[in-house]
Formats: structure tokens, C-alpha cells, sequence
């Protein structure tokens, strides 16, 4: 019985971390760009911090903002990659021309 517990046990340690890992999954800037993070979704936000070349971010959410062009095409996508802190999506590798991550409340 106690091995069984134990593997049981064990199994949703590693099941943890794996979600907490997907989580934290990141994305690369734009090689050779420096990009602004603003407080909101859109430029006439205020600068927070400026991301250096060779950055990863996470991305917790998306929203729809201004549109923006940029090394990755032009969007109105935003992302989050920290609480009250936007990066245009233009500006983030994801693989994708949409959405990758849930929409932010």
C-alpha cells in the first residue's frame, strides 16, 4: 500500500511540475531588437523597461491593442509577460499570427 501511495504521490509531483513548466514556457524578442515593454496594450502606454537584445519573455496572456508592424508582420496582439507589463507581439517569435496563450481578463 505505501508504494503504491508513494507512486501515486510521485506521479503528481512530476504531473506539477510539467504544468508549472508549460507555465513558464518562453519566447525569444526579435533578434537585434531592443523592444519597449509598456503598461498597457498599445504604444501611447508608458514604458516600463526596454528588453535587450537576445531576450526571452513568458507569455501569461494576449490582448488585442493597437496595431502595430513590426519584424514578425503587423497585429493588434499583445502580450503579457508580467503583471501590469505589454510587449507588441510583432516583436515576439511564437510561431504564430495569432493567439498562442490564453486572452487576458
Amino acid at each position: 500500500m505505501l508504494a503504491g501511495g508513494l507512486a501515486a504521490t510521485v506521479m503528481l509531483v512530476v504531473g506539477a511540475a510539467s504544468e508549472a513548466s508549460a507555465a513558464t514556457r518562453t519566447y525569444p524578442i526579435a533578434p537585434g531588437y531592443s523592444v519597449n515593454v509598456r503598461s498597457g496594450p498599445g504604444i501611447h502606454f508608458s514604458v516600463v523597461r526596454t528588453l535587450v537584445p537576445g531576450s526571452s519573455v513568458p507569455i501569461y496572456c494576449q490582448a488585442p491593442g493597437e496595431t502595430v508592424t513590426g519584424p514578425y508582420g503587423t497585429s493588434n496582439i499583445w502580450d503579457n509577460i508580467a503583471n501590469g507589463q505589454f510587449v507588441a507581439d510583432v516583436y515576439v517569435k511564437t510561431g504564430s499570427d495569432g493567439y498562442v496563450a490564453p486572452r487576458c481578463a
